[in-house]
């Protein structure tokens, strides 16, 4: 299997409803190209909402006889009354949503909150997620077989959830912060699974490659000197959307749930990862922080 495979499908969308976080650019809005090339209803959730309307009318421009239709919808990840308003507008706009594809995030940044006091990279990348993944179950639900793929990373094998200190106030670091952002990501999709054993809808957590997207925007400069002699080898965000589509339409992977892939293949997460207990004590302090079980 090449480093940058391509994965090729025929497969038709027509009647499809797909949500996808973080649309607007990068890997959100190749999946949101291609997506509406076969036929989808796509609903692109972004922060701001005129780069997503730009996005939007870049993609019909340049679409081909045979797409579906693109919309965009207002979601501000790091705010759960903005996860909570999108919810309600999408609950009553769509009558199913055969793809939910929770692709927004952020990586590296230095200590900030969201609106509701939680590390932003959690609360971005898992928490605003999380809750956005539960009050659009029941549409999710109602489209099976549908799927939902979470967005990961190969650094969450670097990660470790430090739950006496989940939003990191006491020993912050960049990546410290993002590799537990992306474990919390895998071990979400896997107890996502779990949890809907048997419901028709199945679970994937997805690692993109190095891909130069502005995802990288907040990298030091010295970092970024670093890279720069080898950016040739990251892939472009059309390569870097490859396993979230493999994941969406490959028909093969309709019998398996909670797994993580990477280069358009199954591969083995971090031991971490894998702990159920782990993903279990992730569940019920989600549920905690986000207000569901109130």
């Amino acid at each position: 299997m090449p480093w940058k495979p391509m994965y090729r499908s025929d497969v038709r969308l027509e009647g499809k409803t797909v949500v996808i976080t973080g649309a607007n650019t990068g890997i959100g809005k190749e999946a949101a190209r291609d997506l509406y090339g076969r036929g989808a209803r796509v609903i692109m959730a972004v922060r701001t909402v005129s780069r997503g309307e730009a996005a939007r009318e870049e993609i019909e421009a340049a679409a081909e006889t045979g797409a579906g239709q693109l919309e965009v919808r207002q979601l501000d990840l790091e705010s759960l009354e903005s996860v909570r308003r999108c919810a309600e507008e999408l609950n009553a706009a769509v009558e199913k949503i055969d793809l939910l594809i929770l692709n927004a995030g952020k990586m590296a940044c230095p200590r900030s909150e969201t609106k509701d006091g939680f590390e932003s990279q959690l609360g971005t990348n898992h928490l605003g997620h999380f809750l956005l993944t539960h009050l659009l179950l029941d549409k999710v639900k109602a489209a099976a077989p549908s799927r939902i793929i979470v967005l990961s990373s190969l650094f969450h094998k670097m990660g470790s959830m430090h739950f006496d200190d989940l939003q990191l106030k006491n020993n912050y670091g960049p990546w410290k912060a993002y590799n537990q952002s992306k474990l919390a990501n895998v071990l979400f999709a896997s107890e996502l699974a779990r949890r809907l054993k048997d419901s028709g809808v199945t679970t994937y957590a997805v690692h993109p490659g190095w891909v130069r997207t502005e995802l990288a925007r907040h990298l030091s400069v010295w970092t970024k000197a670093v890279q720069a002699p080898v950016q040739f080898l990251a892939k472009s965000p059309l390569q870097g959307v490859q396993t979230t589509l493999y994941c969406a339409l490959e028909p093969t992977l309709s019998a398996e749930s909670g797994q993580y892939y990477a280069d358009c293949r199954r591969t083995a997460p971090s031991s971490r990862a894998q702990s159920v207990e782990d993903a279990r004590r992730l569940w019920e302090v989600s549920e905690q922080l986000v207000g569901l079980n109130r």
